[in-house]
């Protein structure tokens, strides 16, 4: 059973109609007990990090969220919730993350050259290999998703499985160990983010 964190901010039921539609168990819950018996987590999120990260400190789940992701089983943050596990935000301020993985999330604009490009990052990019990994398992290098962002991860790449150029290179896919993001909307990305899906629950 996969369990999709309920923390009052993000697209839950989309996530969830696309996990039920490839048949991976799995249910929406807030519930310490459903979250700790769970065989993998799911991390949405949309909207600014600052609110995402102080929802997710109100509901007091994450030292059962970070104990989870030391027994070794995978946990997965889906666009604004790839961000949170990151150690630091700046969207309005400055704001701690989960620190899961390392490196900061910062304005997509402040490093762009081309000045034409608009921001939010809004539409559908390519995404090229960095390396071997499951997840990939079931799509093909150059495969399009869905992204809607107007931050992204800066970190030194050593976690980047794909990534899309948006003038800048833009990490589609991060991993390290059993911690997984992916910055683009999966559940709105068709039969890529479908098999994407399929591949982490594959993981279990």
């Amino acid at each position: 059973m996969i369990v999709i964190i309920d923390y009052g901010v993000g697209n839950l039921h989309s996530i969830k109609s696309a996990l039920d539609k490839i048949g991976i168990k799995n249910m929406v819950s807030n519930k310490v007990e459903e979250i700790l018996k769970a065989k993998a987590l799911i991390l949405p999120g949309v909207g600014a990090f600052g609110d995402a990260i102080k929802s997710l400190e109100e509901t007091g789940l994450i030292p059962y969220i970070k104990d989870f992701v030391k027994s070794g089983k995978p946990l997965l943050g889906i666009c604004l919730g790839a961000q949170l596990l990151y150690e630091k935000g700046y969207e309005h301020g400055e704001y701690e993350g989960l620190g899961l993985l390392k490196g900061t999330i910062s304005p997509i604009k402040d490093d762009l050259s081309n000045k034409k490009l608009k921001v939010p990052h809004m539409g559908w990019n390519k995404l090229e290999f960095k390396r071997e990994n499951p997840i990939l398992k079931y799509i093909k290098e150059g495969e399009s998703v869905y992204y809607v962002h107007s931050y992204y991860i800066k970190s030194n790449g050593q976690e980047h499985l794909a990534t899309s150029e948006y003038d800048i290179e833009i990490p589609g896919i991060v991993n390290d160990k059993n911690v997984y993001g992916m910055q683009f909307h999966p559940e709105k990305s068709g039969a890529t983010g479908l098999n994407l899906l399929k591949a982490f629950g594959e993981l279990i």
